[in-house]
């Protein structure tokens, strides 16, 4: 079996390890698998048209990813941080 994964530069490649992290395309987010917002949102259906799976957290990232505000509350809330902070 093969799994769909996204790469560090946004493209899809085929792997036989499935990912350990999910996301949403569109939305450019990504957290775990288990995570209840998505979980919620995939019986509606149009989430899975956009879903993206990835290898790690360091390839979500270097995909342009940030972390889900419901199952990574801490790595988001630094990820905002980080955002709002000037810029010098």
């Amino acid at each position: 079996m093969t799994y769909t994964l996204t790469g560090s530069d946004g493209k899809p490649y085929s792997s036989p390890v499935p990912g350990t992290l999910g996301g949403h395309r569109r939305l450019r987010i990504y957290g775990r698998l288990d995570c209840p917002a998505a979980l919620r949102a995939l019986p509606r259906g149009r989430y899975v048209a956009n879903r993206v799976f990835f290898a790690d957290e360091q390839t979500a990232i270097s995909a342009g990813y940030r972390p889900c505000a419901a199952c990574l509350r801490g790595k988001y809330l630094a990820w905002k941080q980080r955002r709002s902070a000037p810029r010098k």
